[in-house]
């Protein structure tokens, strides 16, 4: 299942080190080239939003296999695009039926025990991690030496052998809901009004997930310029930085299961926001970058997971639906950081992006640190 995971979110983030090559062959600016991410990202969410759901109505194995094989097809159009608006449709269709790993995620932790789950989801989420860092990686390097359009049909080879897998090796799992999908989707609003936990876990990961995707679209840019200009498979190399820090992703899964979820979420937003200081500082240093790179994704990594965790501890006949409110909000923020980030490049380079970044790591500390308080309160009120 995290091998899974991983091979398939990774269809999401395989055009960011491409974005200076496709800018190229269809004579466009980079910024513009730069849209498929947060369109690639704007269909994730869409997909998270109106798909997932159905793995509390469907059963998820059949639904896993088919959305798997859209894929594909999403892969094929674009290695095949013979011009940009096709590329872009292709994008936001590629982000659609990338949302397998938010099917996979409820189906592992219904199989789990309870003081199991954190290491479950954590080790799943070790497979994602490494599929969004090491992709880029691949990506580059695939790009540079035999072109863009290959790492498409590469990864549509990759999903068409994931589906014999999964055939072969997913257990089949008996859905729960018994209402209409009209009544799905209307109790995801049902969900978010009645559960506080998942409002701020949610909010958390909105924030932390803006600064993710504006860093990761906004890099590229930075190391193809002067001082650096590197081509694309040496900005690719970059992910196997981050990919170092998915070795967090079990420690942080445990620490979850010792109730300690939240704890984790406050140091991981310190340590994203610690990450933008050192970027600020290094728009001409490759090992500040480096570095930043380590503790952002080990920030993330603890952040989402403890919170993705949290969210599972809650309703378990409705996991597919909370995991869905959960991971579409967080993705439309991954988006729109792209967008934020690419925005900020526009008006006033690296240096903004940084600062507008930190921005928005002050946000996700109020948030955590008002609902700290509001607990704190709620049970002092308990006591008396």
């Amino acid at each position: 299942m995290a091998a899974a995971t991983g091979l398939i979110v990774a269809n999401i983030y395989y055009c960011q080190p491409l974005i200076v090559l496709i800018a190229k062959e269809f004579t466009i600016s980079n910024s513009d080239a730069g849209t498929i991410t947060y369109l690639t990202q704007a269909g994730y969410a869409i997909g998270l939003f109106f798909m997932v759901p159905l793995g509390d109505k469907l059963e998820r194995k059949s639904q896993i296999m088919l959305t798997t094989f859209a894929a594909v097809i999403a892969l094929v159009i674009a290695a095949t695009a013979q011009s940009f608006l096709v590329l872009q449709i292709a994008s936001l269709l590629i982000g659609i039926s990338s949302i397998v790993p938010q099917l996979i995620l409820p189906l592992a932790a219904s199989l789990s025990e309870p003081e199991q789950r954190g290491k479950v989801v954590g080790t799943i989420m070790s497979g994602l991690l490494v599929g969004i860092l090491l992709s880029r990686t691949l990506s580059g390097l695939i790009g540079e030496v035999l072109g863009w359009r290959s790492m498409f049909w590469i990864a549509a080879g990759l999903c068409l052998f994931l589906l014999l897998v999964i055939q072969k090796q997913f257990p089949y799992n008996k859905p729960v809901f018994k209402g209409s999908y009209g009544q799905l989707i209307t109790s995801l609003f049902t969900l978010i009004k009645e559960q506080p936990l998942l409002r701020e876990a949610t909010l958390i990961n909105i924030f932390s997930f803006a600064q993710f995707g504006a860093f990761w679209t906004t890099m590229v840019l930075l190391l193809s310029a002067e001082p650096f200009s590197f081509n694309s498979a040496t900005i690719g190399l970059f992910g196997i930085i981050g990919a170092s820090g998915a070795l967090a992703a079990p420690l942080v899964g445990r620490l979850s299961d010792k109730g300690s979820s939240r704890v984790a979420v406050g140091y991981g937003c310190l340590l994203v926001a610690l990450s933008f200081v050192i970027f600020y500082f290094s728009i001409s240093n490759v090992v500040g970058i480096a570095l930043g790179i380590v503790l952002i994704d080990i920030g993330i990594q603890g952040i989402h997971i403890s919170n993705q965790t949290r969210v599972y501890s809650i309703l378990p006949e409705a996991r597919n639906r909370m995991n869905t409110v959960f991971m579409s909000f967080t993705f439309l923020g991954t988006a729109a950081g792209s967008a934020y980030g690419l925005f900020l490049w526009e008006i006033g380079g690296w240096q903004a992006v940084t600062l507008g970044c930190l921005l928005l790591s002050c946000l996700a500390l109020t948030v955590y640190g008002l609902t700290y308080k509001s607990k704190s309160k709620a049970l002092e009120s308990i006591k008396g």
